[in-house]
C-alpha cells in the first residue's frame, strides 16, 4: 500500500523532474528533482552520498537517459565494488575520471585525475568536453571537496562552481554534485549557488547504530516536506523513512467497540474500547500488563479483526508461553492468520523506521489492533532523542485517524510504594488503566483501576485482580483504602 501511493504521487507530480531512485525520498521532493538544474547532496563521510548517487543515477539508466559520474577521488573499479555490495550492475552507466595529465586520455576509457598536479582551469575543460561529447541528461560530480583544493582559495572556487552551473543552463543536464564538508562544514556559499540542496547526517548513539538522518533545507519553486527523516543503508541502497504527518493520512472508519474478553473489566471501563482510540496500560513489571493487552488482541482476532503485536520487552517465544500457560488462545490466531507478532529490536532502529513498521501493518495488512509492548525498551534504547514525546504524539494520532485500537503497555519504576514512569505519555491516550501490586496480610494482590476514559463514564473504584489459568476475574476490594500507595489501610467501621 505504501509503495502504491509513493508511485501515484510520482504520477501526478514528477513531469520535469528527474526521479532519484528512492522512492520514498522523490515522495519528500514531492516527485523527485526538478530537471535541468543544479543541486548539492552534503554529508560527512559514510552518510550515504555516493550510494544515492549511483541510486540517481541507475534509475536514469532505467529510463534510457545517459548517466555520468565524474569521479574526482575514487577509482572506477571502487565504484563498481561499492555498486556490487548493493547487486547492482553499472554497466551502461558512464563512469569518468582525470588523468594526471590534467586531460582526458583520448584512446581510453577511464583517466586518472591527481588533484596536486593539475591546475583547475584543465580539469574544469576535461569535464566540459566529456559532456560535450556523451550529452548525458543526469550527471554526478564526486566530490567538490577536489575542486575546492585545487581552487585554493573560497573566491575561485565559487567562480569555479558557478562557471559549471552556467555551463550546465541549457544543456538538458540534471547534475548531483557530492560534497564531504570536510574544509568548510559551515560554509553556506554553495547553498546559494545550487537549485537544492539535501544535507545527509550521521549521528553516533550510546549504544547501538548510528542514526542517518536526511533533511531537504531547500529547492527553489518547488514544495517539499520540511523536517528531519530517519534512512538507513541496507543491501540494495538507501531505505528512508518519510516525517509521519498524522494529518495526511485521515482516513473513514465506521466505530467499532472491542471488548476485552474479561467481563470484569469491560464493567469497568464501562464498555469496550472503540476503534480510533488509543489505551495505555501502566503499572510496574510483572503485574499483568501484557496479559490484559493479550486478551484485548485475542478477542479482536475472534471478532474477525486483525491483530499486531509490537513486542519490545520480550522474545516472541516468551510472550506466547505466558498466554499458552493462562489459556490466551494468542498462538490459535496466529495459526489462523489473524494476528502477527513483530519483535523489535529497538537498539537497531529509529523513531521514524519504527513508524513506518507500524505504518506497514496498518496499511498493507490491514491491522484494526495494533499492540505495543511495551514502551520502556524503545525509550531506553534511545535516551539521547529528545523529541520522542512528539514522534509517539504523531504516531498514536496517525493510529486514530486510521480507526485503529492501539494498546500500548508501559512498566513503571518501583513494585510498592511510590512509582514513576521514564516519560509521561498519559495525556497521549484516550483511556489509562492503572495496575499495581498492594500487600495485605504479608500476600502480594494486584490492582486495577481506570483513571481516565475520555468521553466515557466508568467504574472509578480501586479493584482486586485475580489471574488464574483459564480465569482472569476483577472484583471491588472492601475494607481498605489507600490501596494505590501500595500498603493499604483497614477502612475504620
Amino acid at each position: 500500500m505504501r509503495e502504491e501511493r509513493y508511485e501515484r504521487h510520482e504520477s501526478q507530480e514528477s513531469i520535469g523532474r528527474a526521479d532519484t531512485g528512492v522512492r520514498a525520498l522523490d515522495h519528500v521532493l514531492r516527485g523527485g528533482f526538478p530537471r535541468n538544474r543544479l543541486y548539492l547532496l552534503e554529508g560527512d563521510p559514510g552518510t550515504g552520498k555516493t550510494t544515492i548517487g549511483l541510486q540517481f543515477l541507475l534509475a536514469g539508466l532505467a529510463r534510457g537517459e545517459v548517466a555520468l559520474y565524474v569521479t574526482l577521488s575514487e577509482t572506477a573499479e571502487e565504484l563498481r565494488a561499492s555498486a556490487a555490495a548493493h547487486d547492482w550492475s553499472l554497466d551502461g552507466v558512464q563512469i569518468h575520471e582525470f588523468m594526471a595529465e590534467g586531460s582526458l586520455a583520448q584512446d581510453a576509457q577511464y583517466t586518472v585525475f591527481q588533484p596536486s598536479e593539475v591546475e583547475l582551469g584543465n580539469t574544469m575543460s576535461g569535464l566540459f568536453e566529456t559532456v560535450e561529447r556523451l550529452g548525458p541528461a543526469r550527471i554526478v560530480i564526486d566530490s567538490l571537496a577536489e575542486m575546492r583544493l585545487l581552487a585554493r582559495d573560497p573566491l575561485r572556487y565559487r567562480r569555479q562552481i558557478l562557471s559549471l552551473k552556467q555551463f550546465f543552463q541549457g544543456r538538458g543536464c540534471t547534475v548531483l554534485m557530492l560534497d564531504d564538508r570536510t574544509f568548510e562544514p559551515a560554509d553556506r556559499q554553495l547553498h546559494s549557488i545550487a537549485h537544492g540542496v539535501v544535507r545527509l547526517e550521521q549521528l553516533a548513539r550510546e549504544y547501538g547504530p548510528s542514526r542517518r538522518r536526511l533533511q531537504v533545507l531547500k529547492v527553489r519553486g518547488s514544495d517539499y516536506r520540511e523536517g528531519l527523516h530517519d534512512f538507513v543503508i541496507r543491501r540494495g541502497g538507501i531505505a528512508l523513512f518519510p516525517r509521519l504527518v498524522a494529518v495526511e493520512h485521515e482516513a473513514p472508519f465506521a466505530t467499532q467497540e472491542i471488548r476485552s474478553g474479561i467481563g470484569g473489566l469491560d464493567v469497568l471501563l464501562g464498555g469496550g474500547l472503540e476503534t480510533g482510540t488509543t489505551t495505555l496500560v501502566t503499572g510496574p513489571a510483572g503485574v499483568g500488563k501484557s496479559i490484559i493487552a493479550s486478551h484485548y488482541a485475542v478477542a479482536a482476532a475472534d471478532a474477525g479483526h486483525s491483530v499486531t503485536f509490537f513486542v519490545f520487552d520480550e522474545e516472541r517465544q516468551t510472550l506466547l508461553n505466558t498466554t499458552e500457560s493462562l489459556g490466551i488462545g494468542l498462538q490459535a490466531a496466529l495459526d489462523g492468520k489473524r494476528a502477527a507478532i513483530r519483535a523489535v529490536n529497538p537498539a537497531e532502529l529509529s523513531p521514524g523506521e519504527f513508524a513506518h513498521l507500524v505504518r506497514a501493518e496498518v496499511e498493507r495488512y490491514d491491522a484494526k489492533v495494533v499492540v505495543i509492548d511495551s514502551l520502556n525498551g524503545y525509550l531506553a534504547a534511545m535516551p539521547e532523542e529528545s523529541m520522542l514525546g512528539s514522534h509517539l504524539r504523531e504516531l498514536f494520532s496517525y493510529l486514530r485517524q486510521r480507526g485503529v485500537v492501539t494498546l500500548v503497555t508501559m512498566a513503571m519504576h518501583g513494585i510498592l510504594g511510590q512509582m514513576q514512569s521514564t516519560i509521561d505519555v498519559s495525556y497521549l491516550a484516550d483511556t489509562v488503566i492503572l495496575m499495581r501490586f498492594y500487600e495485605r496480610e504479608a500476600n502480594l494482590h494486584r490492582a486495577i483501576s481506570v483513571v481516565k476514559r475520555r468521553g466515557h463514564a466508568h467504574e472509578k473504584g480501586v479493584h482486586q485482580l485475580h489471574i488464574e489459568r483459564h480465569a482472569i476475574t476483577i472484583e471491588p476490594v472492601a475494607g481498605l483504602h489507600g490501596i494505590l500507595t501500595g500498603v493499604p489501610q483497614i477502612t475504620d467501621p
